[in-house]
């Protein structure tokens, strides 16, 4: 099984792809529009793991032409703002699944594989979720790239005080 993995967290991509490999997938990664369709056309993948935010880019305008390329392409779409518009949109566009982030692994793998159960034995790591830390710094992170890094509006939107923000904004990203 070829998987495409477009995410352009590349942190996230190196973890997705490690944990996959595990579970018989080879992967390749792509982290913007312009290098997936590349990779898509020489790699060829039998999966693609979509994400909705890429950068500057809507994931959900690379389904058609992935859809077009590669037919019978396995496509699920993942996001960290799920709601029902983007579903059927992603749905009708040619996605084969719609999930939200966090993702556990079991999730991920029947979503991929459209088994209702792993074929392989589930790694102790895949079954651990993100941490209400990480999950915290995603949001703050993608609410703050919403707000084109605008601090006093990130801070507004969060309904938090400018400078908690600001120090929270210095600490690197917790683990996973």
């Amino acid at each position: 099984m070829k998987l495409l993995i477009i995410e352009d967290d590349i942190n996230l991509a190196n973890t997705l792809a490690r944990r996959l490999t595990k579970h018989g997938f080879t992967c390749q990664q792509a982290h913007s529009k312009v290098a997936a369709i590349g990779v898509a056309k020489s790699y060829a993948p039998t999966h693609i793991l979509l994400d909705m935010k890429l950068a500057d880019d809507n994931g959900l305008a690379l389904i058609a032409p992935l859809r077009a390329l590669l037919t019978d392409t396995h496509i699920v779409l993942l996001t960290g703002f799920a709601s029902i518009a983007t579903a059927v949109e992603a749905m009708r566009l040619g996605a084969n699944d719609y999930l939200t982030k966090p993702v556990d692994m079991p999730t991920l793998l029947r979503s991929l594989t459209g088994k209702c159960e792993p074929s392989t034995e589930l790694v102790a790591d895949d079954i651990a979720t993100m941490s209400p830390e990480r999950l915290e710094w995603e949001h703050i992170q993608q609410v703050l790239h919403t707000n084109q890094g605008n601090i006093s509006a990130t801070a507004r939107q969060l309904n938090m005080h400018r400078r908690t923000l600001q120090r929270k904004l210095q600490k690197k990203p917790v683990q996973q």
